[in-house]
């Protein structure tokens, strides 16, 4: 996964290991929101996604206390703006955030391929606009 990675933070322009923090919860997220059967599939087909979620899905991007319980609540894409807080929170700024999202979708679509990615990125609320 350190390959994967060091794509990722090199591309986007930050430090590998808030990439890999930052990627692990995206990855969560996704894990969370989007359909079972294409989001496993997607996960599964990065090198090392599967541990990035196991260690950083328990950062509760979708919780994130009172606020993201707020977020939450409001529903459209609330849990997007929740790991958004929780991204900013961890030393990120929206365009590195965008850009952090943006190369990895990328990569997943180069090792699970662009019809499952589609499928996952479609489900999620609000994902779009980010991509």
């Amino acid at each position: 996964m350190n390959e994967v990675i060091d794509q990722i933070a090199t591309k986007a322009g930050i430090a590998p290991d808030l990439a890999e923090k930052a990627v692990g919860m995206i990855l969560a997220f996704l894990q969370r929101e989007a359909p079972d059967g294409p989001v496993t599939k997607m996960i599964e087909s990065i090198p090392g996604a599967s541990d990035l979620v196991a260690q950083y899905g328990g950062q509760d991007a979708g919780g994130g206390g009172l606020l993201g319980g707020l977020l939450s609540a409001v529903g459209g894409g609330g849990g997007l703006m929740a790991l958004g807080q929780q991204l900013m929170s961890s030393g990120l700024s929206m365009g590195e955030i965008t850009s952090l999202a943006k190369e990895t979708i990328s990569t997943a679509r180069q090792h699970a391929g662009d019809e499952v990615v589609d499928q996952v990125v479609n489900s999620v609320p609000g994902l779009h606009q980010f991509l």
